[in-house]
């Protein structure tokens, strides 16, 4: 070791070999954009099935998870034993470990105990987002091949029977133990959530029952067959380029992930009441937020089976809550709230902002005012279970509104151009990530899986980057996203930061759209504040003021929406069409 030591000092220096091990991240050198989060604590080598009973005989009588609307509240020891009894009733059934297991519908303490109880039994769930039409449900089936489905009855405009029966129309003549669909051969079993009848279908309470003290005996036995490293859950990819992927994780992906996550949120020494308006089908709400209970014994808090700001709100006042989830747009809608004032959010001290780019001045409104003084901004992809970067809760309030902080443990981040060659520090390129957090692949796709994942297991992002010497990373945008303008490289995230510093602008998006000369322009769609009124060469002037002649968006159209996936993730590809549309440029794409 001395030598080794030596020798780095004969070639580096005294002070460069000084620089390099006094890095926050372990960068080995500060010139190039290459950190690695350091790993003092080591990685987690157990199940979720096992984490959950672990946690449970040590706070049994703990509350677990609390829907307040409907009034059900869960202790530790309940859930586990709910989500047992449901594993038994899905073993009596027939299902077999590694069988997949389709859960569909908005937050509920159906989908908790399903979650769990598939965990415990050793069954792929599969998180089928809640807004999915008949194509996109007969695609997400056949593609990973379900044998079960859990559905609720209904959410928002979504009936979920009538469209499962345009996809099963057996289900009109089946009883619920002979299904046979034709599109779904695998298909076998659909359960749905309450207490009415549906041809062809069981109960969630009748399947729970149906799980025998034997079975359940027999769920607690195979706790110890089951392996960290096997696949517990599938997850789909947004899928706004294309048909969704299924994001294959496995229980040491997502359990790791969650833990590492809470460290930082300090969960470990505090206790953690967790307001989740973020739905549980994504990354968000399943892994950072629901494996909180068994991985730092957590309580969580689901305020409505969507996101409502008014019930966040109502939420995190009643029941004392600690931490805050949300996407941008959440806290954007919560701190807008017309009653936002008459609420009492003095227990709140942490939470996360994920999902998309935080507004520079939203997160300092979310420190201010809602006295989330240790907020952290978490980054990562549905591939990567779901965190690589989190900002600490003591990193500046400049690092924290600036950049998604630092890599996670145990995970590699480096940041490439074109030619996948490492960047200096301080330029922009594509952020690349490895670690125990890459999924092991996407389910029957092994095509789409070496498109982001490398031989050497580095994962390729499609976002692009900068790192500084520090190793905090600031995400410029999605290379997709990017603006090609006359040949100059635009990133929207860069004009909409400053367009969210005008006093009047509530929420703003920036497209590009097609442009016969320069192949694209710059479109801004901004949503005012209550009351406020604007023009759009007064959202030009502000901006020219502040950015580069070629970053003014040419087209200004003011909304009052913007179209959202389920999360609250902005679709930018839609904006895209329908800006195109309605400034009459499709002749520009013919």
């Amino acid at each position: 070791m001395l030598k080794s030591y030596t020798l780095l000092r004969a070639i580096l220096g005294n002070k460069s070999l000084k620089r390099s091990f006094s890095c926050s991240s372990y960068c080995f050198s500060t010139k190039w954009s290459y950190t690695h989060g350091p790993g003092e604590i080591p990685l987690r080598g157990i199940t979720i099935g096992k984490l959950l009973q672990t946690q449970t005989e040590k706070t049994p009588d703990r509350e677990a998870v609390v829907f307040p609307t409907t009034g059900v509240r869960k202790t530790f020891f309940q859930l586990l034993e709910e989500a047992d009894r449901f594993a038994a009733g899905l073993l009596e059934l027939g299902l077999k470990k590694g069988d997949r297991v389709g859960i569909w519908g908005p937050n509920s303490p159906e989908w908790v105990i399903t979650q769990y109880a598939t965990a415990r039994a050793g069954l792929i769930l599969v998180n089928i987002n809640p807004l999915y039409r008949s194509f996109e449900l007969e695609y997400a089936l056949q593609l990973v091949d379900c044998k079960a489905v859990v559905c609720a009855t209904e959410f928002k405009d979504q009936l979920y029977y009538e469209i499962m029966f345009q996809l099963v129309p057996e289900l009109a003549s089946c009883k619920p133990h002979t299904l046979r669909s034709h599109i779904l051969p695998g298909l076998k079993y659909i359960i749905m959530m309450g207490e009415d009848d549906y041809p062809g279908t069981l109960k969630f309470s009748d399947v729970m029952a149906a799980g025998s003290d034997s079975s359940v005996r027999q769920i607690v036995d195979i706790q110890d067959s089951l392996q960290f490293d096997e696949p517990i859950n599938i997850q789909f990819t947004s899928g706004t380029t294309g048909f969704p992927k299924g994001a294959t994780l496995s229980h040491h992906n997502i359990v790791n992930n969650s833990y590492f996550t809470g460290l930082r949120l300090d969960f470990h020494n505090r206790p953690a009441r967790i307001c989740c308006p973020v739905p549980l089908y994504h990354c968000f709400g399943m892994v950072l937020a629901c494996l909180q209970i068994p991985n730092h014994g957590a309580t969580c808090v689901f305020p409505a089976p969507g996101f409502d700001p008014a019930s966040a709100l109502t939420a995190v006042a009643k029941e004392k809550c600690t931490a805050l989830y949300g996407v941008p747009t959440m806290f954007i809608d919560m701190l807008n709230y017309p009653e936002f004032d008459k609420f009492d959010l003095s227990t709140l001290y942490t939470g996360i902002m994920a999902g998309s780019p935080c507004p520079i001045e939203t997160m300092k409104q979310v420190i201010a005012k809602m006295h989330m003084y240790e907020v952290t901004v978490c980054y990562g992809t549905t591939e990567n279970s779901p965190v690589t970067f989190q900002s600490k809760r003591n990193d500046s309030v400049d690092k924290r509104v600036s950049t998604v902080g630092t890599a996670h443990p145990h995970v590699e981040a480096k940041v490439v151009d074109e030619d996948g060659k490492i960047v200096p520090v301080g330029t922009v390129g594509e952020l690349c990530t490895r670690g125990y957090t890459t999924m092991l692949g996407y389910w029957g796709d092994e095509d789409k899986t070496r498109e982001v994942c490398l031989p050497d297991r580095w994962y390729l992002t499609g976002d692009t980057a900068i790192m500084d010497k520090d190793g905090f990373v600031q995400i410029s945008g999605r290379i997709k996203d990017m603006i090609i303008r006359g040949g100059e490289n635009i990133y929207p995230l860069e004009i909409e930061q400053v367009l969210y510093t005008h006093p009047k602008i509530k929420d703003v998006q920036v497209v590009g759209v097609p442009d016969k000369r320069l192949g694209e322009q710059i479109c801004a769609w901004v949503e005012l504040k209550d009351g406020e009124t604007a023009t759009e060469e007064e959202i030009r002037q502000f901006c020219k003021e502040k950015i580069a002649k070629f970053k003014v968006p040419k087209y200004v159209q003011f909304v009052t929406e913007y179209p959202l996936t389920v999360t609250g993730k902005v679709q930018k590809f839609k904006i895209r069409e329908e800006a195109t549309i309605s400034l009459g440029l499709e002749h520009v794409l013919r």
